[in-house]
């Protein structure tokens, strides 16, 4: 059993050694989170850039949400 045991302190003792320091990870990541929130921000009201679009949606849809029972509208 001390085998055993000798074995899993040893390992226990190797260090592992970063390409970097620490700190630089959470700096990757607040750089990767700033990028993807001004993606989702850039998307920001573009159903209203197109408004004949939205306009002839709104004209064939209920305005109170509910669709034609019959199908006939799409």
């Amino acid at each position: 059993m001390s085998v055993l045991v000798s074995v899993l302190a040893a390992e226990v003792d190797q260090h592992v050694v970063l390409p970097f320091p620490p700190i630089v990870f959470g700096m990757i990541a607040a750089v990767v989170f700033i990028a993807l929130g001004f993606v989702t921000w850039s998307y920001r009201d573009v159903a209203n850039r197109h408004p004949q679009k939205s306009a002839s949606f709104a004209a064939t849809h209920d305005v109170h949400g509910q669709a034609d029972r019959t199908g006939a509208d799409h």
